[in-house]
């Protein structure tokens, strides 16, 4: 039995799917894409006794980040990870869309990360994978042992991300995916920004994309 759990919120105006992944037995958690609701997330974590090391962040677009500085502001100690390309999509309301709705909110990374890198963080290896596409700098977080994949915006339960905002790329979306993401085994469960979970063998047959 595994000793990890993965908690999903569906927070803010996006229905954006912000997880938590636990270690049961250490109580320490990573958040994946905290969307909204800084205060809802630190008075989950206060009632489970959880203790959040870190932030994964999947892109920098505002739907993904607006949580950031909440769970920053309560718990000192955590780290923000983000993929090292997506560093001005993160500082640049333009480049975020939060621009596009009125209220500029940016965010920026402790640790900027690259293609291949292992993090380790709850007794667990995390390889992140840069999926440009949906935004040049996007990074799933792949949990090998676990056999779940965190996907944000690049691959969702039979379809696949937006390309049309800034930094989007339709093709490298494309081939990123089909590369990078559809060689992981078929029974990787994969956890996406919006909408229901998946896994690797039922988009590669089922995704109309591929």
């Amino acid at each position: 039995m595994s000793k990890y759990i993965t908690i999903t919120n569906v927070l803010g105006s996006f229905a954006t799917n912000c997880y938590t992944v636990a270690n049961t037995e250490t109580r320490e958690a990573v958040i994946i894409d905290p969307a909204d609701r800084a205060e809802y997330l630190i008075s989950m974590y206060e009632n489970q006794k959880l203790q959040p090391v870190a932030i994964l962040l999947t892109h920098g677009h505002l739907d993904h980040i607006g949580a950031v500085g909440g769970l920053k502001q309560a718990f000192p100690g955590i780290k923000v990870y983000a993929g090292v390309e997506e560093k001005d999509v993160l500082a640049r309301p333009e480049l975020n869309l939060s621009n596009m709705f009125g209220f500029p909110v940016t965010a920026e990374a402790d640790v900027y990360v690259k293609d291949s890198e292992k993090l380790t963080l709850l007794d667990a290896e995390i390889t992140c994978i840069h999926v440009p596409g949906h935004t040049k700098g996007g990074m799933c977080y792949y949990f090998a042992d676990e056999e779940i994949l965190f996907s944000g915006d690049t691959l969702f339960c039979r379809s696949i991300g937006r390309s049309d905002f800034p930094t989007g790329d339709s093709l490298l979306l494309l081939q990123n995916i089909e590369k990078k993401l559809l060689v992981l085994p078929e029974n990787v469960t994969v956890y996406p920004g919006h909408d229901s979970r998946t896994t690797i063998g039922k988009e590669k047959k089922e995704n109309p994309y591929f």
